[in-house]
């Protein structure tokens, strides 16, 4: 992690992000007097020669050996969450500060896991299957289902998205536990605090939760950390609901939980591979729903980014902590 909290100048900035050109403006002049290159993210020789002087990158997607050969960069901003493909150890070595955009569809994205868990507690589908068919009943097992309200919402992770789970999790009169990865003080919305840095079992989330919903990081560290293990310890009245990466279940593992019925369904807005493959076994496990990693935005989503970006600025320049930055502990090694 760069521990540089000296004022720092910016000279030359590289923007790649597809912004209209009113938004794009708000950046130039908040980098003035920099000078400021909007190129394409496609536009391979103009940004190989701006990255032969800039200090500073605003990026479209991840970094790759381009950013991190860039002699002068200092600063590489990738204006999106979940910075996996960013998290390699050679930034470190680099002294190069990363940030993204995370919490920006933060409250979009809390609402997409309660319409996944809305869908599985109504069993959505067969509802669909019968009105599809012109029918007006009820189907076997209907009135048995228990609402929302009353039952233990199980949360992994505790950055912006799992903070708007809380607080959802609470308006539909949920009972909240979250296992973090750092101790922290108790918030909001969370009737139970666990983490792993005190010592804290996730186990014990397992125990309790009706429904579990994945916000945290992927990194080496939470690689596969949903697997045989974890599925035999929660209720098999659970769900499960991945918001966050694919690669932190282990599909193999799920596939076979749903077919046993080990839990009680799952879903799913990440999978590993991405695309899911036509030949998946996971298509046709029992009580799945699965979105292909999309999520409807939020009106001011872009802004939201100008905004982090703007105060980020502001940050490195006055030799301030950054917001949402790398550090060692979240780096994560793809698996071959």
């Amino acid at each position: 992690m760069n521990d540089d909290r000296r004022p720092r100048e910016v000279h030359s900035v590289l923007a790649t992000v597809m912004y209209t050109p009113d938004e794009i403006e708000q950046l130039r002049q908040a980098f003035a007097p920099a000078e400021f290159a909007h190129l394409h993210p496609g536009d391979a020789a103009g940004i190989a020669a701006t990255l032969e002087h800039a200090d500073v990158a605003v990026l479209v997607g991840d970094i790759d050996k381009r950013h991190l050969d860039a002699p002068h960069l200092r600063w590489v901003h990738c204006d999106h969450s979940g910075l996996t493909r960013s998290a390699v150890p050679e930034l470190f070595a680099r002294n190069l500060v990363v940030t993204g955009s995370a919490g920006r569809s933060a409250p979009a994205l809390a609402q997409h896991g309660f319409y996944f868990a809305l869908a599985l507690t109504f069993d959505a589908r067969r509802l669909f299957e019968q009105q599809a068919a012109h029918r007006w009943q009820s189907f076997p097992g209907a009135e048995q289902q228990l609402a929302l309200y009353g039952k233990t919402l199980g949360i992994v992770g505790f950055g912006h998205t799992a903070k708007e789970m809380a607080r959802l999790g609470k308006a539909f009169g949920m009972n909240v536990i979250v296992y973090r990865r750092s101790a922290a003080e108790p918030a909001p919305d969370v009737d139970v605090m666990l983490s792993a840095t005190r010592g804290d079992s996730l186990d014990r989330l397992l125990d309790a939760a009706d429904v579990v919903m994945l916000a945290a990081q992927l990194t080496d560290a939470t690689h596969h950390m949903f697997s045989t293990a974890q599925f035999a310890r929660m209720k098999t009245s659970a769900f499960l609901v991945n918001m966050a990466r694919g690669q932190l279940i282990d599909q193999e593992a799920l596939v076979e939980a749903l077919h046993s019925g080990q839990i009680a369904g799952a879903g799913l807005d990440v999978t590993d591979p991405e695309p899911l493959p036509p030949e998946s076994a996971l298509w046709e496990a029992p009580n799945v729903v699965i979105t292909p990693h999309s999520t409807p935005r939020l009106p001011d989503r872009t802004q939201r980014s100008i905004d982090m970006i703007v105060e980020n600025l502001r940050r490195y320049r006055a030799g301030e902590p950054m917001l949402n930055a790398l550090t060692e502990r979240d780096v994560y090694t793809p698996r071959r």
